[in-house]
């Protein structure tokens, strides 16, 4: 994190919340500044040692629960103050770039990115909330499941982009995201091929594997840059360990923003409609439109339809690579 993106943030919380105010005790003594404060969040989230907040005592003159107080608040004000900008949901408008990107760089048309989970072992577990969060494997360890989620409801309630693409001489109406073999065989999904026959599935395989790792790679490039999120969690609630989740991720693409220009100053297509739009209230029965919305869904369901779109694609990716 640069120099000038740290006193940013340090900035914008200063003038949020008083905690990262400077002030003197009752008796006139100065207390911690605010970029004592923020600095004692920097060195938590970035130690390689872990994450214990007493190891910084002498270096910080910050005591353990100052230490920990500082990180909890740190978290949920950089959620408050960014999340609308660095967590929002994408346009439609966004998902066309996307889809241009995927398919230019990896060959596969209208497709919206990859979808795959990573896991955050959970240290301070509740011993009551243990096998909830637990693979039910012996000697398995608490995880909170992390997951690049594929957000389909923009497209179910109709705000989504209008997708058509043709793949094997076939119209297909509906985006889809590369996965593993742990999702549902849905058409928003397009699947590996595990024990591929012939030449046309071990090249689509491949293709598939290799373009899905970027999702993988995003997960290691978060746990490389913030060393928090890659070891053992030590909160003891849900809520603290997603403000310390959102905000490494908030950060993260923060420091991407300066890199590369600013490629997050767009407009949510949602909230803009919202405010200019008025609809009559239902009072009974079901919404206006409401049948619609349960087609989309059983749409996005049909595993007739995925199994059409993956004959589909193994054809269309072995066009496109003879035609090379």
């Amino acid at each position: 994190m640069s120099h000038d993106l740290f006193l940013r943030i340090v900035h914008t919380l200063e003038g949020r919340d008083e905690y990262f105010q400077y002030r003197e005790d009752g008796i006139g003594r100065p207390g911690l500044t605010p970029l004592q404060k923020c600095t004692v969040f920097i060195v938590q989230i970035n130690s390689a040692l872990g994450t214990t907040t007493d190891m910084f005592d002498e270096y910080l003159h910050v005591g353990d629960t100052t230490g920990r107080e500082c990180l909890k608040k740190f978290c949920k004000l950089v959620v408050e103050a960014f999340g609308d900008t660095y967590l929002r949901r994408p346009t439609a408008d966004d998902c066309q770039s996307l889809m241009q990107m995927h398919e230019t760089v990896h060959g596969f048309p209208r497709m919206l990115g990859s979808i795959d989970c990573m896991h955050w072992q959970w240290k301070n577990c509740p011993t009551a909330w243990k096998g909830q969060f637990t693979s039910g494997y012996k000697g398995s360890h608490p995880k909170m499941i992390l997951e690049a989620v594929a957000d389909h409801r923009l497209w179910i309630w109709g705000r989504g982009p209008a997708i058509q693409f043709t793949a094997n001489g076939r119209t297909h109406h509906m985006g889809y995201y590369l996965a593993d073999g742990i999702y549902p065989r849905w058409p928003v999904f397009l699947k590996t091929i595990s024990c591929p026959i012939g030449q046309r599935r071990v090249l689509f395989a491949a293709k598939q594997e290799s373009a899905q790792k970027d999702v993988k790679r995003a997960f290691g490039v978060l746990q490389s840059r913030w060393s928090i999120v890659k070891g053992p969690a030590r909160f003891w609630y849900k809520d603290v360990i997603a403000d310390v989740m959102y905000a490494c991720i908030i950060m993260h693409n923060m420091i991407v923003e300066q890199k590369r220009g600013h490629v997050t100053d767009w407009v949510d297509d949602e909230a803009g409609s919202s405010s200019s739009t008025t609809t009559s209230p239902v009072t009974r029965g079901l919404p206006t439109g409401f049948g619609a919305v349960l087609q989309r869904q059983a749409l996005m369901r049909n595993q007739q339809d995925h199994t059409q779109l993956m004959t589909d694609m193994v054809e269309e990716v072995w066009i496109r690579n003879r035609r090379r």
